[in-house]
């Protein structure tokens, strides 16, 4: 029998790489930077607060989405071999006067939502990405069950509504614990966090 025809005994094979059982997530946090960014970016939108939450018919998008030229989307995206692969989270920013600048319609798709890091890395990015463009005061209407969530995050509740039928408080982030960045574009990369 030649070298080409000889099975090698199974055990006598080695792997020519150890991979791991389970790959850690990566996803990457940053500003919208293509169409089909802004249009997921709407879907999900859509999907939590219109059909979800039904704090909104139809659409949410409003007159800060359509005329406001400072407002971005933020965006988190999975990634497979460093590359995007699928929109899991968004929050929008706008600036309302010289310095104050608000976030609003944080959403992570349903699937997501356990990820421990996901949310308050869009925050995070939302708030930096501000700063670094001048912004003295962040502020944000936030869900009653996203309270603690912000407070760990270094949010103060200045006062409590009814917005949408629907407890929200009116927050301020510490801009302390929030260095500007100046790259939002490339924001950065989560690798990990695994959903509970």
């Amino acid at each position: 029998m030649t070298a080409l025809h000889a099975q090698p005994h199974p055990q006598a094979i080695t792997p020519w790489c150890d991979l791991a059982d389970r790959a850690e997530p990566e996803f990457r946090i940053q500003w919208a930077s293509d169409p089909w960014m802004d249009r997921q970016a709407y879907a999900l939108r859509r999907q939590v607060f219109c059909d979800e939450q039904a704090l909104f018919v139809a659409d949410d998008r409003d007159d800060i989405d359509r005329n406001e030229p400072t407002t971005r989307n933020l965006v988190a995206l999975s990634c497979l071999a460093g590359q995007a692969d699928e929109l899991v989270g968004t929050v929008r920013i706008h600036r309302a006067a010289p310095g104050v600048w608000w976030g609003s319609r944080l959403a992570v798709q349903r699937d997501w939502r356990q990820h421990r890091r996901l949310g308050s890395s869009l925050i995070r990015l939302a708030v930096t990405s501000a700063h670094a463009l001048g912004c003295e005061d962040f502020l944000a209407h936030v869900q009653a069950q996203n309270v603690p969530l912000f407070e760990r995050l270094h949010w103060q509740v200045l006062e409590t509504r009814l917005l949408h039928g629907h407890p929200h408080a009116l927050m301020r982030a510490d801009l302390a614990h929030y260095p500007p960045c100046a790259t939002p574009y490339a924001g950065f990369v989560l690798t990990g966090g695994l959903p509970s």
